[in-house]
């Protein structure tokens, strides 16, 4: 794995906590697969893993204050700005980039066993690139 690629990822790690803590995460629910368990993929069981990835997130960020204060400063920054202060975040501390990478990833496994999106497109892609590191 090349440092320079966990190093752009980190920094989409913060985006992604940023996008879940500010509401985005809720944004869009496809129609289950019928492969999917209907149990595990109806609307309440895809809003309960965001609910928790939440709040898992947020708890998180609670409790590691230069994290909360890299997203909270990255959140209302333009993207270049905010992906570079993220990234020199997470560079510094790797453990919690990988910690939040941890936390985000049911957003992924929900998203892939019941074939919904429940984050905004252009959310999602920074999600992709980042969960793929």
């Amino acid at each position: 794995m090349k440092f320079s690629g966990i190093t752009a990822r980190r920094g989409i790690a913060g985006a992604c906590a940023a996008g879940v803590l500010g509401g985005l995460a809720a944004a869009t629910i496809a129609a289950p697969s019928a492969a999917a368990s209907p149990e595990q993929c109806d609307a309440s069981a895809v809003s309960g893993t965001v609910s928790s990835v939440t709040g898992s997130a947020r708890a998180y960020l609670d409790g590691h204050p230069g994290a909360n204060q890299a997203v909270t400063t990255a959140f209302s920054q333009p993207r270049p700005e905010a992906a570079a202060t993220l990234r020199g975040y997470f560079t510094n501390n790797p453990q919690e980039y990988y910690d939040l990478r941890g936390i985000l990833a049911p957003i992924g496994e929900v998203q892939s066993k019941c074939d919904v999106a429940v984050l905004p497109p252009d959310l999602a892609s920074a999600y992709n690139e980042f969960m793929a590191g």
